[in-house]
């Protein structure tokens, strides 16, 4: 159960594999923060509000407002949010109030961002871009957004201009988990020789990635790579290839990679290796101040 509080609005992050929540005053300061793993996958349209209460009904005494992000916002959601298309804000002007059976409740969603051409998505990131911006007034530049589908993101005066998504961090997870790369690649542990290695290579030469993959597996077998160097040079390769490919965004810029732990970390070491310095901005914290911003402007 969660501690009781008595909260002036609810913040949720809802995502495809878990939903989190954190319970709010009304001046921004989180009071209490709860987790569960009923995200959108596991969730039919009817199952939203009893996962939300089952996570955050001891903070419900009364009429009780909910900011929402993420998948939660989708097709396959609570309430499908339509998009925004770039360029626009990275907060939309109206939220999307989703069907409840309890009273009590108020819950409205955030919808994500879209790039008709190239075609391009995103749900969540919008509320991370809004916090960011919320925080950093007046800035433009390059974020990133690091993750299972990391994205690219131009914002200036404001707004999303443009923004592209790799799907990196999918990649490594199949590659180590379903391919023969499963046989070298460690589920653990780090070098970092081997994985500037596989950043200069991939960025050198990033046509060549197939190829340099299977060596991982060729140099195990025959050289005796370890499977902490071989994770390590797989994610040198990917982060390459991805930082190749989305140099037009980047090089010259201001960055900022948004996110905590070590993927953002790698990231951000990985940008400063291409003379392209980087801060790191803590990801939970940015997430709240989207969705308080979201409030506010509810508030009016």
């Amino acid at each position: 159960m969660n501690d009781k509080v008595n909260a002036d609005w609810i913040a949720v992050d809802w995502g495809t594999s878990n939903l989190r929540a954190w319970a709010m005053s009304s001046s921004g300061t989180v009071l209490a923060a709860a987790t569960s793993d009923q995200g959108m996958g596991r969730l039919d349209r009817a199952g939203f509000e009893p996962a939300l209460m089952a996570t955050i009904g001891d903070w419900v005494s009364g009429p009780t407002i909910v900011i929402a992000c993420g998948m939660v916002g989708s097709r396959q959601g609570w309430v499908e949010a339509p998009y925004a298309t770039t360029p626009c804000p990275a907060m939309s002007e109206t939220l999307v109030q989703a069907p409840t059976r309890n009273p009590d409740l108020s819950v409205h969603v955030i919808p994500g961002i879209k790039q008709v051409k190239p075609a391009d998505v995103m749900r969540g990131e919008e509320t991370q871009i809004a916090g960011f911006l919320a925080r950093n007034p007046n800035w433009d530049g390059i974020l990133c957004l690091p993750g299972t589908h990391t994205k690219w993101v131009h914002v200036s005066a404001g707004e999303v201009v443009s923004f592209q998504t790799f799907m990196t961090g999918e990649l490594f997870a199949t590659l180590t988990d379903h391919t023969v790369l499963r046989h070298s690649v460690a589920a653990d542990g780090w070098d970092d020789t081997a994985f500037a290695d596989g950043l200069s290579d991939a960025m050198g030469r990033p046509e060549k990635l197939a190829a340099r993959l299977f060596s991982l597996r060729a140099e195990g077998l025959l050289h005796g790579l370890s499977g902490a160097a071989a994770r390590a040079r797989l994610s040198g390769l990917l982060i390459g290839a991805e930082l190749a490919a989305a140099k037009p965004y980047w090089l010259g810029q201001q960055i900022a990679v948004i996110g905590a732990g070590g993927l953002a970390k790698t990231y951000v070491d990985a940008l400063a290796a291409q003379s392209a310095p980087a801060m790191q901005v803590q990801g939970e914290a940015i997430t709240i101040a989207g969705l308080t911003a979201a409030y506010r402007r509810l508030k009016g």
